[in-house]
């Protein structure tokens, strides 16, 4: 079981919800899930959500966070975000109950 962190108030997130003209935004790095514009309770009560971020972890597990970081920027760049390969796995994730099993909340 991998532990996944929640950081509240992030101004890294803060940034990616600027950038997507939204309310609110969760930005992963590693195995740290940082919110913007919500609470930690309001996110957890989110299942998709939060079975979309934690795609992420995984996928930062897989690759590496550098190779991510060179991945997804990549990817946003030369596809758009909605249609990045990363982006549109981790909404797929997001109907998968299964995913939160592998990880611990911390």
């Amino acid at each position: 079981m991998y532990q996944v962190k929640i950081i509240e108030n992030a101004w890294l997130a803060k940034l990616a919800a600027q950038k997507l003209k939204a309310c609110n935004a969760a930005i992963v790095i590693g195995s740290t899930i940082y919110l913007y514009g919500v609470s930690k309770t309001s996110f957890l009560n989110n299942p998709s959500w939060v079975r979309h971020e934690l795609k992420h972890v995984e996928q930062y597990r897989k690759l590496s966070t550098p190779v991510f970081i060179v991945q997804y920027l990549y990817q946003c760049i030369r596809f758009g975000y909605y249609r990045a390969p990363l982006e549109v796995a981790a909404r797929r994730a997001e109907m998968d109950e299964c995913i939160i099993k592998n990880y611990r909340i911390i």
